[in-house]
């Protein structure tokens, strides 16, 4: 069996970067934000901090061809949410960045249909690489 090839992930996270940056926030990469709902160190691409003080949760998703990333969204807007909805979090929302061209569900879930499905959905913005990209760069998160 041929390892996964994960480069992909910190390739999307140096692109989402500079636009944390431009947006005047700071950020810390690779973050433990909690446990996972069944158990699990749940880890996060990123924290941005807003100049208000505002906390962000950041996870990224890569998908270039078909293939499982499209799978890990429901949980991964579960777990985002339940980090988010956690008393000893102080994080404002999360947002969960769908990049590549590989998605067939990606209107799917960038529509936020994940709300009729999951009933924590509405703390997490699933959103489309470019459009995040926008978002930061503009301080708008």
């Amino acid at each position: 069996m041929t390892p996964r090839d994960t480069r992909t992930g910190r390739v999307l996270e140096e692109m989402i970067v500079p636009a944390l940056k431009r947006g005047g926030y700071e950020y810390e990469t690779q973050k433990v934000v909690g446990e996972r709902p069944g158990g699990g160190r749940h880890t996060v691409d990123v924290v941005a901090t807003g100049a208000d003080g505002q906390r962000y949760l950041i996870s990224l998703k890569w998908q270039q061809v078909s293939g499982t990333a499209e799978q890990k969204v429901p949980f991964e807007t579960m777990c985002l949410a339940e980090a988010v909805r956690d008393p000893q979090n102080d994080y404002a929302t999360a947002y969960l960045v769908l990049g590549g061209a590989g998605w067939r569900l990606r209107e799917f879930y960038v529509s936020g249909a994940l709300r009729d499905h999951l009933i924590h959905a509405d703390l997490v913005t699933v959103i489309t690489l470019e459009d995040f990209v926008a978002k930061a760069n503009a301080g708008e998160l």
